[in-house]
């Protein structure tokens, strides 16, 4: 069965001591609340890893997540993080090309699929986006762009690590934006999705793969995305920055 998974990204958001009250509400809340199948990861800033960390020590269900690494472990990278780094201090699962470091940094297929490598060597989860903007989904081809990026970056990965992956959906024209996809959009690209990792590994494998949707997901309309057959999950923005909003969305399968 597909774990179903919920990560906030908190983004560059909350100062120390505000992430750290926030995860402790999140842990106090997932304990009354939190099916026993739902997997919580926390995206925070890495300032905050290690004392958050601590707060979700004994939290069986709630882990950590980096925003992102460098795909070497260690050199003359100034103001860069390696895996080896984030797996001192507690991480277990690195989110890799967020629409964001795509776009403002340009992070391209070729250097994901570096990093992809990196956080799998370190025994590490990496949750790997893809997704397409406005332009390409109004006048181009969104699911082959989108499975462009997934054979670019994971598909030079064997069977036993492709099972480690998780995969997050984010139709960039719905971040931020207040724009969400329809349910019916949703599952049609995550279908296309499944579809394309079976193509490549086989339909049993394909189906093991957790894919999130990450798009203005809120409690508003998180029950109907996650009904969805092939949604497992979201990848959530801003609703996570509340911790009543982020278990809403968390209990609503």
């Amino acid at each position: 069965m597909r774990k179903k998974i919920v990560a906030g990204n908190w983004k560059m958001n909350n100062t120390l001591e505000q992430g750290v009250d926030l995860a402790k509400e999140v842990v106090q809340l997932a304990k009354k609340e939190l099916p026993g199948d739902v997997t919580l990861v926390l995206v925070p800033p890495y300032i905050h890893l290690s004392a958050i960390k601590e707060v979700l020590k004994g939290s069986e269900q709630v882990f950590l997540s980096a925003q992102n690494c460098h795909q070497e472990d260690s050199g003359a990278y100034t103001g860069e993080i390696s895996v080896p780094m984030l797996k001192s201090v507690g991480t277990q699962y690195v989110v890799l090309g967020h629409s964001e470091r795509r776009e403002y940094f340009s992070e391209n297929n070729a250097q994901l699929a570096s990093k992809v490598d990196a956080v799998l060597h370190h025994g590490l989860i990496p949750i790997f986006c893809c997704g397409e903007s406005l332009e390409t989904r109004e006048h181009g081809d969104p699911y082959a762009f989108v499975k462009q990026q997934i054979t670019e970056s994971l598909f030079h990965l064997d069977k036993e690590s492709m099972r480690k992956i998780v995969v997050a959906y984010e139709p960039i024209w719905a971040i931020g934006t207040g724009k969400t996809a329809t349910s019916d959009q949703a599952q049609y690209m995550h279908a296309t999705i499944r579809g394309h990792l079976a193509d490549q590994y086989g339909a049993d494998l394909a189906a093991e793969i957790s894919i999130l949707y990450g798009g203005s997901c809120k409690p508003s309309n998180a029950e109907e995305l996650f009904s969805c057959e092939d949604v497992d999950g979201g990848l959530i923005g801003g609703a996570s920055l509340k911790a009543r909003d982020f278990l809403d969305i968390a209990t609503s399968y």
